[in-house]
């Protein structure tokens, strides 16, 4: 797990990665659109250049975002990890 943390040394978002695969991005809501998001991004690749992820399909800001980034959807399931009617978009890192 990865913190991002802001001049007070609080907590504005993390990351969490399993080798090539970010497991989540959060970003506090109060800093969306300051470029953390990309900064944890940007931490992954330094460490997972063939980097992948999966979105909640009906999440248009982050599908946005991670397409902004350089991903790009690859494959799409109807359900999510836990068998819920809660479409995932699969997604990887193909450069800006």
């Amino acid at each position: 797990m990865w913190i991002a943390v802001n001049e007070r040394d609080q907590p504005v978002g993390f990351m969490l990665l399993s080798g090539q695969h970010m497991d989540a991005l959060f970003i506090d809501p109060d800093v969306c659109g300051c470029g953390v998001g990309r900064m944890l991004v940007e931490h992954a690749l330094s460490m997972a250049p063939e980097l992948t992820t999966n979105v909640n399909e009906q999440n248009e800001q982050a599908v946005g975002f991670y397409k902004k980034v350089g991903f790009k959807v690859t494959g799409r399931s109807e359900v999510d990890d836990l068998g819920k009617p809660y479409p995932l978009l699969n997604l990887a890192y193909v450069g800006e």
